[in-house]
């Protein structure tokens, strides 16, 4: 299996509520919309990591019934004229207990749902994560109206 080097590891959360999934603007380094979450930091666990990283992004809520959807690896969201990063995304869907707000470095929180534009999304969001959610059905996008709920794994 190849090894591929990457310059940011992170964790992210899989929020999804009425069919829509929550995501995030920053204030800076991209105005692309990225998934909650954040770098991990050197011994620090991937649950210990999301819920820092949730509270000091959207505030008082907690990520309850968290569980792993999938490892993700693709282009960085950032600046056009910046030297291409690689991220890799270990990714958790959980319910979010709370009401979420933007806080720290996110200036706008997003419910995204299959209407809204997807140039958008961050390329590991549109090239590798959508993709996979919507093939294994976590997604319910593109069914008939009935199907839709709110769904973790």
């Amino acid at each position: 299996m190849e090894t591929i080097d990457v310059d940011f590891d992170k964790v992210g959360l899989l929020a999804i509520r009425d069919g829509k999934i929550l995501l995030c603007r920053k204030k800076h380094t991209t105005s692309l919309l990225i998934l909650p979450g954040g770098c991990r930091e050197p011994g620090e666990s991937a649950a210990d990591c999301l819920s820092r990283e949730l509270r000091e992004e959207l505030g008082e809520v907690v990520a309850r019934a968290v569980e792993l959807v999938g490892v993700y690896t693709d282009r960085a969201a950032g600046s056009a004229a910046a030297q291409p990063k690689t991220v890799r995304i270990e990714l958790y869907a959980a319910e979010l207990i709370g009401e979420p707000a933007p806080h720290s470095e996110i200036a706008e929180l997003v419910w995204f749902s299959e209407r809204d534009d997807r140039s958008q999304l961050a390329p590991s969001i549109a090239n590798k994560i959508l993709p996979d959610l919507l093939a294994r059905g976590i997604l319910p996008w593109g069914r008939p109206a009935l199907a839709l709920r709110e769904r973790t794994l």
